[in-house]
């Protein structure tokens, strides 16, 4: 595989909590989508989108394709993502959820720098409900078969398959040297988020 990894902007959830397409939210003047995409695209040279709502994808206005198995949530997006890296003959895939308009470029460059050396995921430790951030990852196209035999076996879980590949996991005390984890890892996944990521970005925060 000579061929750079891709950048993959998550955008097939159903927005339900936001009452909208939250990828087309604004934050900062900028839609929120255009601000995950513009921080893949100082990382990586080619960025596609996962998403399962044609008109989405056609605002979005990126090279995308739905999900491969529908269904299975965000797990699906980066299943989809990886099969779309190795029909390329491509390693693998950084992705980033639509939602998250503060991701650090450096965050997103140590990420992909740490899985083309290796491991088959790469995520960010962090205070979240899993502990770690698998919307702001690394996978590898080796990946593929592993998160099949989970959803094969009903496990739908973000970190189902974690057991059959290599994980490495960024620490949080690197993650707290690109910003504050709390701003980094935001999602805007509801109206109160957004005026909260606002406010972050009125102040400075990016």
């Amino acid at each position: 595989m000579n061929r750079p990894a891709f950048g993959a902007v998550l955008a097939g959830g159903a927005s339900s909590r936001y009452g909208a397409p939250k990828a087309l939210a604004e934050v900062g003047g900028a839609r929120i989508v255009d601000r995950v995409a513009g921080a893949l695209d100082r990382v990586v040279a080619d960025v596609i989108v996962i998403a399962n709502d044609a008109p989405l994808a056609a605002e979005i206005g990126r090279p995308w394709r739905a999900d491969v198995r529908p269904g299975i949530g965000a797990l699906g997006g980066i299943h989809s993502a990886l099969h779309w890296a190795a029909e390329e003959g491509r390693p693998g895939v950084l992705a980033l959820a639509c939602d998250m308009p503060f991701v650090p470029d450096a965050l997103l460059r140590a990420l992909l720098d740490a899985g083309l050396n290796g491991p088959d995921v790469v995520v960010p430790e962090s205070g979240g409900r899993r502990g770690i951030e698998p919307l702001c990852a690394y996978y590898g196209a080796r990946c593929i078969q592993a998160i099949e035999r989970a959803i094969d076996a009903g496990d739908r879980r973000m970190i189902g398959f974690h057991h059959d590949v290599r994980v490495s996991i960024l620490p949080r005390g690197d993650i707290v040297r690109f910003g504050d984890p709390d701003v980094i890892f935001l999602n805007v996944n509801t109206p109160d988020q957004r005026t909260r990521a606002e406010q972050i970005a009125a102040e400075g925060g990016r």
